[in-house]
């Protein structure tokens, strides 16, 4: 049952894909693989479970917009029963048209909750110009959308971070933190009472992008977020970006290597006893090959990868 997760097929479009204009067979691949890469997001760390409730964060961008999108188109033909209920938090931002969620979402026919809360008036008054306001923005809404999922009853709250947000994650962490951390697919929110899942986890912004341009999503810029160019997320987004330029594929090696973690080549003595490391006699394939020159594979092209995927 699993599988269906996971299947290649989805809604077909009206023509064949044989006779489809080349524009529309590549939007179709584009939504096979988003459709894949979400369904094992959620097969790979059990994201979503029979009877759960999902309260899908919308915020009026691309990725929500996206994400909400394919989990509607996987719902229809899941393994199990679930609901969805778009949630979104208007935050009084001046100017914010707050008739476009309103109107879409009753366009999809999907359950939805506004939630009003001026938490715009509170970041402008207690930030300084000029400093960064993310971090109470985030944990004013953080808080809000945990009461809701209280009072909706949901089981699982989607947020719309994608591959590129969880790498971004991690590099800030080890830039400016000191830390190997990243942002998890899955996990208990802050207050112990909630399950945050992440269902674009495997998805590549670049991907929400077209898949956005595609669909025509109503985007509504955040007067917050958008106003602050200076941001270190922002920078590391783009020092990624010029990587990826100059070494096609530096990305999906990246994202690759937050799922192989080995500890005992780190030097985190709690995650590794290393105090207590002795000789064993038995040969270890995962040991230091101490006088080896490093070798490291060729990276392929991810695009090379996507052709002989979709064909």
């Amino acid at each position: 049952m699993s599988a269906v997760w996971t299947d290649n097929e989805v809604t077909p479009l009206d023509q064949e894909p044989a006779k489809k204009p080349k524009i529309e067979l590549e939007t179709h691949k584009l939504e096979k693989r988003l459709c894949r890469q979400v369904g094992q997001a959620i097969m790979d760390f059990n994201m979503i479970e029979e009877g759960d409730r999902v309260m899908v964060c919308v915020s009026g961008g691309k990725d929500s917009y996206g994400m909400l999108d394919i989990l509607l188109k996987l719902q229809a033909r899941a393994p199990i029963n679930f609901e969805l209920i778009a949630v979104n938090l208007d935050q009084k931002q001046p100017g914010f048209p707050d008739h476009i969620l309103p109107e879409y979402l009753k366009q999809l026919g999907v359950p939805f909750h506004i939630e009003t809360q001026d938490t715009y008036s509170i970041v402008k008054k207690v930030i300084p110009e000029g400093k960064t306001m993310c971090s109470l923005c985030s944990r004013l809404r953080r808080g809000i959308l945990y009461r809701v999922a209280d009072e909706l009853k949901i089981t699982k709250i989607a947020l719309g971070h994608h591959r590129d947000d969880m790498l971004q994650t991690f590099f800030l962490n080890m830039f400016f933190a000191g830390k190997l951390k990243g942002m998890p697919p899955k996990l208990v929110s802050d207050d112990g009472g909630h399950i945050v899942i992440r269902p674009l986890a495997n998805v590549a912004e670049k991907d929400l992008i077209r898949w956005a341009a595609h669909r025509q999503f109503p985007i509504i810029p955040c007067s917050l977020c958008g106003s602050q160019e200076n941001l270190q997320r922002k920078q590391i987004g783009n020092m990624l970006r010029d990587w990826e330029k100059q070494y096609p594929g530096r990305i999906e090696s990246m994202f690759t290597a937050l799922q192989n973690v080995v500890p005992s080549h780190l030097m985190d003595t709690k995650r590794h006893n290393f105090r207590d490391v002795k000789t064993t006699g038995v040969p270890c394939a995962d040991g230091d090959k101490v006088f080896d020159e490093e070798e490291f594979p060729v990276a392929s092209l991810p695009s090379l990868q996507m052709v002989s995927i979709q064909v």
